[in-house]
């Protein structure tokens, strides 16, 4: 027994790649997971501008958001085979070429049509990035660590969506939006040499038979679903090339998941929705994407064309949430590591809805100070849920499905959250136009009770998390 219980405490202190310096081999994926997710809320506070500068619609301007998110929910599901194929460093490295010419491009944008194509191929890179983040600091760093390094990753994960508008902000107070772009730049260097001096390769390159079917419905799948939600913005969620979307996408992601779980060796390995814990854990892990997301995406928006604020002073006021949800996502790793996953999950999920709350009962004449705490509020609930849900799903999964967990974790989340984007577009207009179907012309009154409308579906979403933590275990469960 005493043999047993020693050769437990040593494996939980030792990794399963061992590597010399972690959080050196780490940081390259970590500044490009940052940059990443920075892109996917920075243009939010933009949108305005975007919208008047290239003559196009809200339904329009939420392709910037959705489009960049649907191409990394196309490339996640690939990411298990494409690091079979070719090794860590090569993937990472080619990933942070592919989004500079993707920033680049979008910079130089003459009009809307090549600035989406520029998002789109980011897309591409995030999509690299992100489930390697987590593969990697699975296999690098000890067990009893890997709550501290889930925080790590979770405060890149959280923080950088959070603090894009307040950095977008500031500069668009000084420039114009192009030069969001160009500010990828430089941190994409920096990641780029810290990968070429620190990141080694952490599994072997087995070059296994790729299923071109498989990839094809899963673009097909994944694709004609995100579309379907973000055309009903324009077209309404009766229309006939809605409705005929969201039923070819449900279809085709119905075959989609038949072939992987019969096949032998899938692309995606959908066998891990069968572990209570991941299911669980993934699923708190996609609602809590929503509703940053979906909060996100309206609240800068509002504070500019609901309560007509200058656009870098919106950045300012979004900047105190961002900090909050930089130390909280730091911390609620911890947490994980010391009380499990519940208390925190249930707490977080609690707190972010008061904070939803809060913004649904705003008003064109709402106090500065009011939002700012709203923002806040929420700001602390989401990471507080987020990175513990996270663990305990990921952990949940041994051998080698463990190496598809964060890839479909990331897929997921990233689908959702395009959704969940495509959903309050979608309440935002409807919203608008209930305002003006009363006779009401104040164009600031009806954006704010358009935000209204997509703050109660965010409310929604943090209520449908709060009932589904109540299902995580209620004590820490051992790390194996």
């Amino acid at each position: 027994m005493d043999t047993v219980q020693n050769n437990q405490a040593a494996a939980a202190k030792t990794a399963r790649v061992p590597v010399a310096h972690p959080m050196l081999a780490m940081m390259g994926m970590l500044i490009g997971g940052f940059v990443g997710m920075f892109s996917e809320t920075s243009l939010n506070i933009a949108l305005p501008q975007l919208m008047t500068q290239l003559n196009v619609s809200t339904a329009t301007v939420q392709w910037l958001v959705t489009g960049y998110m649907l191409m990394i929910g196309i490339v996640l599901p690939l990411s298990s085979l494409i690091s079979k194929w070719f090794t860590t460093r090569q993937v990472i490295l080619f990933a942070l070429v592919d989004f500079a010419v993707g920033a680049v491009i979008s910079a130089l944008a003459p009009g809307f049509g090549v600035l989406l194509f520029g998002r789109m191929i980011q897309g591409i890179a995030t999509g690299l990035i992100l489930p390697l983040m987590f593969t990697v600091a699975m296999q690098i760093f000890p067990p009893y660590k890997l709550g501290a390094a889930m925080g790590m990753i979770g405060l890149v994960i959280m923080f950088a969506p959070a603090v894009g508008p307040t950095l977008a902000g500031l500069v668009l107070g000084l420039a114009s939006w192009r030069w969001i772009f160009w500010l990828f730049i430089p941190f994409l260097i920096i990641a780029f040499v810290f990968a070429v001096i620190s990141l080694k390769n952490i599994a072997p390159v087995t070059r296994p038979k790729i299923d071109f079917l498989s990839i094809l419905l899963s673009m097909v799948g994944f694709g004609s679903l995100v579309v379907g939600v973000s055309l009903a913005s324009d077209h309404g969620w009766g229309s006939a090339v809605v409705l005929g979307s969201l039923v070819l996408g449900i279809l085709v992601l119905a075959w989609y998941t038949h072939r992987q779980l019969t096949m032998e060796h899938p692309i995606l390995n959908l066998r891990a929705f069968a572990i209570p814990g991941f299911r669980v854990g993934a699923s708190l892990v996609m609602i809590n994407f929503g509703i940053i997301l979906s909060a996100m995406y309206l609240l800068p928006m509002y504070i500019q064309k609901g309560l007509l604020v200058p656009v870098a002073l919106t950045g300012i006021i979004m900047f105190p949430g961002g900090l909050v949800n930089a130390f909280v996502s730091a911390v609620s790793g911890r947490l994980y590591d010391q009380i499990g996953a519940r208390m925190p999950a249930m707490l977080g999920f609690i707190i972010s809805m008061v904070g939803a709350l809060m913004l649904a009962l705003t008003t064109t004449h709402s106090a500065i100070w009011y939002v700012i705490l709203a923002h806040i509020v929420l700001m602390i609930g989401v990471p507080l849920a987020m990175s513990p849900s996270q663990t305990h799903g990921l952990n949940s999964l041994t051998g080698p499905i463990a190496a598809d967990g964060s890839a479909i974790m990331n897929t997921l989340q990233q689908v959702v959250g395009a959704i969940a984007t495509a959903v309050a577009t979608s309440l935002l207009g409807i919203g608008q136009a209930a305002y003006f179907a009363n006779g009401a012309h104040q164009a600031a009154s009806a954006f704010t009770n358009g935000a209204h409308y997509g703050f109660y579906f965010t409310l929604i979403l943090t209520i449908a998390g709060f009932l589904l933590a109540m299902r995580l275990p209620k004590h820490k469960e051992t790390v194996r």
